[in-house]
């Protein structure tokens, strides 16, 4: 299959085609291990084959379950559950010692759920069961908290800090009163100041707030607000989450909100941070103001950037150790008795294993590398003992030709600003072809856009337009006549469909023309001065936009196919020449088609 079509289905599958690999929890079923002491074996060999170790510690508890949430929470734990749980975790832990021996630990994170949730006794005996490993100098051992906790509970924030804790992070995720009730989840500005400043007293120099976009009800301005309300906090790092849905309780919604949005509002965050003072190359999601600090935890910045193995103790954990990836039990039902019954009897509490092939392991450690938007081929080289640009030559040329990534050094290949918006599509690249396939075959099942645009319209706001709008198009054709330069929709209505370059004329335009040249530039990067001769035909059928009454402006234009090499920005997510006869009415966005052919006679 051709790296373009993978491309184009990841943009459009852009909800499930992210970091997370693979796809589905089930998706690795024909490489799972099921007898016991071949998955006891597996773990072993391939721990003992690692030279060096990160490690996670994972507590499923939280005071409710918020509604983006897509990892391992217990709804309603019994008061004695987090008593029971540490005790089974320290077993747990002690049950890998063996295996992991003096190995070099070069990162460990407590998180969760809510690790501060537990006891401060709690919390010491897993602090000190973790540091009987051969923890390395110089780590951050990171934490998790929520504002209600730091904000109340000052006196176990100071300790976690006692403990040696010295980066901590907390997610605010929206200051918007309306967002935070919707999503299930208690804030307000006063809590998270008094969080913050609990944080400090306790001698915290390593904070990071946690802030969630692209949710449906989410408006740029609240998105806009709470970025500038967060910058005031002065955190030293502030990480941007993109709700994912996959597995979520708003799961249903997510075919309501665009690639478009989703890049729009990190553009809006992206230059807010920049002009604050905070950094982050393309694609990354942790911004830092500190000179020469990622802002991530040791664990996330070794597992991304070196690959690092880790192994993950606790309900539901993730271990990716060498070829296999392991979730413990409780990553499908969330409960505890089974985890607790197999600590008890001395198993591994595994719940699936999966012994990997080399494409799987390959695409899982890439996929977590561009959670900050590079790749190391130094790194690689290590991991998996072969050249990067050797086993991916088609793909980097694919990737560079197409101004999607490129190489700054000669150890990292890096999105650049057009990739990073492109992300979803540049992550199943690397996806083993059973992956690929299953991509595919997911999104043939799942992806419905008339159901997306019923969501999206359900909450549009029309009020937001005068009525009626005014809209300008651009027909723009080769000199020959045989092509016309079309974009493909990255928002709705219509998304995914091919269109005419345009878009709104705005009040700050001085005229439709301008409207039309700056609106092809924005959508193709293509710069022709658009006149008042140039127009062809105006369009004001009220049903031809199921957003409302949109009259069309259409401009004519002709250029060079050999001179103009369209690069797609804005709203579209691609913009290419194409053959005017292969052109389908049925493929074609709002009346298009028909103004198309007005124009050409």
């Amino acid at each position: 299959m051709k790296c373009k079509e993978i491309f184009d289905r990841g943009i459009q599958f852009h909800h499930y085609c992210n970091t997370a690999y693979p796809l589905r929890p089930n998706s690795l079923a024909q490489y799972e291990l099921h007898d016991p002491q071949g998955v006891y074996e597996t773990v072993r060999e391939n721990i003992e084959a690692q030279d060096e170790l990160c490690l996670y510690v994972h507590v499923p508890f939280c005071q409710s379950r918020c509604k983006f949430c897509e990892y391992v929470v217990m709804e309603k734990p019994t008061e004695l559950d987090p008593d029971r749980y540490v005790e089974h975790l320290l077993k747990e832990i002690e049950l890998y010692r063996g295996m992991i021996g003096d190995k070099p630990i070069v990162g460990y994170d407590l998180g969760g759920g809510t690790p501060s949730y537990l006891s401060i006794e709690n919390l010491r005996k897993i602090t000190e069961s973790i540091r009987r490993f051969n923890l390395q100098d110089g780590m951050y051992l990171s934490v998790e908290t929520t504002p209600v906790i730091a904000a109340n509970d000052p006196e176990k924030i100071k300790a976690i800090r006692e403990l040696g804790y010295n980066r901590i992070s907390m997610g605010f995720q929206t200051v918007s009163p309306k967002l935070l009730e919707t999503l299930g989840r208690e804030g307000s500005e006063f809590l998270y100041e008094k969080a913050v400043s609990n944080i400090r007293k306790a001698g915290f120099d390593r904070l990071n707030i946690d802030l969630m976009y692209g949710f449906l009800d989410q408006t740029d301005e609240d998105f806009a607000n709470t970025i500038k309300y967060t910058i005031a906090m002065n955190p030293e790092f502030i990480t941007l989450y993109r709700n994912r849905y996959k597995g979520t309780k708003l799961e249903p919604e997510s075919q309501g909100v665009t690639l478009y949005k989703v890049n729009r509002q990190y553009d809006i965050a992206y230059r807010l941070l920049k002009e604050a003072g905070y950094v982050a190359n393309n694609g990354k999601n942790t911004f830092s103001r500190i000179p020469g600090d990622l802002g991530t935890s040791s664990y996330l910045t070794r597992r991304v950037v070196n690959v690092t193995s880790y192994v993950g103790f606790g309900l539901g954990a993730q271990s990716f150790v060498g070829n296999y990836l392991a979730y413990n039990l409780g990553c499908a039902d969330h409960r505890l008795e089974k985890y607790f019954q197999a600590i008890d009897e001395g198993r591994l509490p595994i719940n699936d294993i999966a012994d990997m092939p080399i494409s799987e392991v390959r695409a899982k450690a890439i996929s977590v590398m561009f959670y900050f938007g590079f790749i190391s081929m130094k790194a690689y080289q290590k991991r998996f003992g072969e050249d990067f640009r050797t086993v991916w030559r088609e793909q980097i040329r694919f990737l560079t030709e197409n101004q999607l990534m490129k190489f700054v050094d000669e150890d990292t290949f890096m999105l650049t600003d057009y990739g990073a918006a492109h992300l979803y599509g540049i992550i199943p690249l690397f996806y083993s072809q059973r992956s690929i396939q299953e991509m595919f075959l997911l999104s043939d099942k799942w992806l419905n856009d008339k159901k997306g645009e019923d969501i999206f319209l359900e909450k549009y706001d029309r009020k937001a337009f005068d009525a009626p709008s005014v809209a300008v198009d651009l027909i723009v054709l080769n000199k020959e006549h045989t092509k016309l330069l079309l974009i493909n929709r990255a928002d709705h209505p219509f998304v995914n469909r091919l269109a005419l370059p345009g878009g709104f004329y705005k009040p700050t335009d001085d005229s439709l023309e301008f409207a039309a040249t700056r609106e092809l530039m924005e959508e193709t990067s293509v710069f022709a001065q658009v006149r008042e001769k140039d127009l062809v035909k105006v369009t004001s059928t009220k049903d031809r936009d199921p957003r409302g009454w949109i009259i069309s402006v259409a401009y004519l234009l002709e250029l060079d196919e050999a001179l103009v090499k369209p690069v797609a920005n804005s709203d579209a997510l691609y913009a290419r020449w194409m053959e005017i006869d292969g052109i389908e009415k049925d493929k074609m966005a709002f009346d298009h088609y028909d103004i198309i052919r007005y124009a050409l006679g």
